[in-house]
């Protein structure tokens, strides 16, 4: 296909707004589309009880993807000293106890190109505006998100997976940096699989971005670029109905072709679209476990932190099969 110019996917604003469609006040965006239909028939895709996580660990060492700085994890206390006869006993603790515990501080900034999580609808704004019309404004520095925060997914997302795996199609090992999906490859992939994609499904792009960061080590993404859909397939996900998009990277292929729209997945998907993202998921546990199956839908399970006011949260995505 041919790849739209700005000014037509500048439009996408407008032609895939999902403002106002669940009601003035609405917090779910295209979360909507999971009915409790559809979670109990994402449920009856499990029939082996194999669970496999999508999620990197979290690192406290500075990689060359991380965007401002590694996490932190501050050790409050640890088992260490415990045989020390001067040991100065922690509040609390006695002489003589048997028992002791290691508590620690985490302190991290997920959103970026490293740490899997999930994107609120409060994490983009255009035009001053969040999803469904909200001020931008509305996320303050004391208070945080106080619309569109985390929390309003507190009861979960449980619904269909399917995974596309780009890189499998064209018989490499990954997609290079700077190179995108269209929505004719994504037409291919799914006839190929011999699976379809739904009204309220989630739907995993693979790159090979696991495999080619496992054997070449993370990509300094500012200065190489990164793979992931190209804004063109945002009309294709509008069309199917898809509730959730995750990738093994941060979803936009880096740099997008695009002057004023760098992140145009976020920007449109997120504010116009109401479409929660999954970004920088781990997919390669998930793609071999497809494999050897021969499915390439599962159940898919994503449970966020309701930390108030937050415009997101690292994620530990589980599929099930």
């Amino acid at each position: 296909m041919a790849i739209p110019e700005e000014s037509e996917v500048l439009e996408y604003f407008n032609r895939l707004s999902n403002w106002g469609r669940w009601g003035d006040d609405d917090v779910l965006g295209t979360l909507n589309l999971i009915t409790e239909a559809k979670r109990v028939e994402a449920s009856r895709l499990v029939t082996r009880g194999v669970t496999v996580s999508c999620s990197w660990d979290i690192e406290t060492e500075l990689q060359p993807d991380d965007v401002a700085g590694p996490p932190q994890r501050y050790m409050v206390t640890t088992g260490e000293g415990l045989g020390d006869a001067h040991r100065v006993l922690p509040r609390g603790i006695r002489e003589g106890d048997r028992q002791a515990v290691a508590l620690e501080f985490l302190g991290l900034v997920y959103h970026g190109h490293r740490i899997t999580h999930l994107d609120a609808l409060s994490h983009v704004a255009w035009d001053a505006r969040m999803y469904n019309g909200a001020p931008a404004e509305l996320v303050s520095a004391q208070h945080g998100a106080t619309a569109h925060a985390v929390t309003d997914i507190r009861d979960g997302v449980l619904t269909r997976g399917v995974l596309l795996d780009a890189a499998r199609h064209r018989g490499v090992p990954w997609l290079e940096p700077g190179e995108h999906v269209t929505p004719d490859e994504l037409d291919e992939i799914v006839a190929t699989a011999g699976t379809g994609v739904g009204e309220g499904d989630a739907v995993l792009l693979r790159t090979g971005y696991g495999r080619r960061r496992r054997e070449r080590g993370a990509d300094r993404v500012h200065e190489v670029g990164r793979a992931g859909w190209h804004a063109s397939c945002l009309p294709w996900l509008h069309e199917h109905g898809v509730a959730l998009i995750a990738a093994d990277t941060a979803q936009d292929v880096v740099p997008s072709g695009y002057e004023q729209l760098r992140i145009p997945i976020h920007a449109i998907g997120i504010t116009a679209m109401g479409l929660w993202l999954l970004d920088n998921c781990d997919l390669e546990d998930l793609a071999s476990t497809c494999e050897r199956f021969g499915t390439w839908d599962f159940e898919l399970v994503v449970a966020a932190l309701p930390f108030a006011g937050a415009t997101g949260s690292p994620v530990n995505p589980i599929a099930v099969f």
